[in-house]
């Protein structure tokens, strides 16, 4: 069976942090975590948390699954407090109940609670340390590895004690971090993960994504810039940078595919990115045709954006069941594929079409999708994918699905056409993609390349 979301390249989490006046006693902080946990829910589909202080001490409710399916009314009128955190988990191996965020750990100032989006490259030698010093864990979460190293650092000032435990962390990571009466938010010295700051009428936010801000009402105020801690308290907004060797490497992925359209990050609009993605894939893979489709539902923008530079009209082409959620299907009867997605006839009988991808899937995915055109009667199929191709896998925290790399190193892309069936197959450079965002704001240019180069 071909499931399209096991093909996708996935990241880690979304991580949500909410700091609200005292004034409020209601459940109107879960309700706000809630809401904003949905709008990261792209983020991570396999479980979602949400913990929540009142009087010094944190209850947290979470549960395998979507953000609708673990919390209902009902839950959300048991957490009450002024400070809370949330999180929406994606694994790629199977989750467990103990695994899921966010973390919290009793300490000397009171309950900590986690939440952490990356992946820690140096996390097997901070939990051999942290083991050998006497600790021991209940799970496998880096959010825990995170919290025990703020507790182990207690003899200092909280904030003092924070700073200590992150600039132990290397790798990726944008944490979310609260006590009784601080909400903070830090980001790796590379910014490879997002996080961003809004203010409500009544309080704070810390997200991954602008689009959470915008679900729960709230005012963007910037992005955490990489390197930098921030401590919301009572008092405002405090902060400052940690760590040295601050070179920018944010994830070209959270243009390509994991970030909404409506998001900023980094002060660009993620939906011009993909419009300018589309335009260079127009300038450096062009070819004659009929019309322009894109795959539902991150390949949309890079096809308007193709659809715009070249003249050719764009056209839907294929629409997504919404009514489907997960594997539809045993892997024993047919492909779900033909189930989830399928061919506008009209938009494709008889002409030239040109399909644009976010990412190239695998050879059997790609394949039955040409296998949808054809079968609608598409004259010529060329098929072009807004970013380049996956030649090393990644350390930190993308899950690229085994033998994405191994199709660089076999097919050329004369190869890679014929072996799915199409007309062509062209991919956008490295260079190409570094210029489209260089182009929106050159002051933020700075781009982790790591997954479209060799590395021995």
């Amino acid at each position: 069976m071909i499931d399209l979301e096991s093909e996708k390249i996935h990241e880690k989490c979304g991580v949500l942090g909410v700091f609200l006046d005292k004034s409020e006693k209601s459940n109107a902080l879960a309700e706000t975590c809630y809401y904003g946990l949905l709008a990261l829910q792209h983020r991570g589909k396999e479980a979602s948390g949400i913990a929540v202080c009142s009087e010094g001490k944190f209850k947290t409710y979470k549960g395998l699954g979507t953000v609708s399916s673990v919390f209902n009314k009902e839950i959300l009128s048991t957490l009450t407090g002024n400070v809370g955190v949330g999180h929406v988990l994606y694994s790629n191996k199977t989750v467990e109940a103990k695994d899921v965020e966010p973390f919290v750990l009793s300490s000397v100032f009171g309950d900590v609670a986690v939440s952490h989006n990356g992946a820690l490259t140096n996390y097997s030698e901070l939990r051999k340390n942290l083991l050998e010093s006497g600790e021991s864990f209940v799970s496998e979460s880096e959010a825990e590895i995170v919290a025990k190293l703020i507790v182990k650092h207690s003899k200092n000032r909280f904030e003092k004690a924070l700073t200590e435990a992150v600039q132990m962390l290397q790798g990726s990571f944008a944490l979310v971090v609260a006590k009784e009466d601080a909400l903070i938010g830090a980001r790796d010295t590379r910014g490879i993960r997002p996080l961003v700051l809004g203010k409500l009428k009544n309080g704070w936010v810390l997200a991954s994504e602008t689009s959470a801000l915008d679900a729960i009402d709230a005012e963007f105020v910037r992005d955490v810039n990489p390197g930098e801690i921030v401590i919301i308290t009572e008092d405002g907004v405090l902060s400052f940078e940690f760590g040295d060797n601050k070179v920018k490497q944010t994830c070209l992925f959270e243009y390509v595919y994991f970030a909404r359209p409506d998001s900023v990050i980094d002060g660009i609009s993620v939906q011009e990115a993909r419009l300018r993605l589309g335009a260079t894939l127009a300038k450096e893979a062009g070819v004659e045709a009929d019309v322009v489709i894109g795959v539902p539902d991150s390949g949309l923008g890079a096809a308007m954006g193709y659809a715009n530079a070249t003249g050719i009209p764009f056209a839907f082409g294929i629409v997504k069941n919404r009514h489907l959620n997960g594997n539809t299907i045993s892997p024993k009867e047919k492909s779900n594929y033909f189930i989830k997605l399928n061919v506008v006839k009209s938009d494709i009988e008889g002409k030239r079409v040109v399909i644009v991808d976010d990412t190239f899937p695998s050879l059997q995915t790609a394949n039955h999708l040409v296998s949808l055109l054809k079968k609608a009667g598409a004259k010529e199929i060329h098929y072009r994918v807004a970013s380049p191709m996956i030649k090393s896998l990644c350390n930190f925290g993308i899950d690229i699905p085994a033998g994405k790399q191994e199709i660089s190193e076999n097919y050329s892309e004369e190869a890679l056409a014929k072996e799915i069936g199409a007309s062509s197959i062209g991919f956008v450079s490295v260079e190409g993609i570094l210029g489209s965002l260089e182009d929106i704001i050159p002051e933020n240019f700075g781009y982790c390349t790591n997954c479209f180069r060799h590395f021995e």
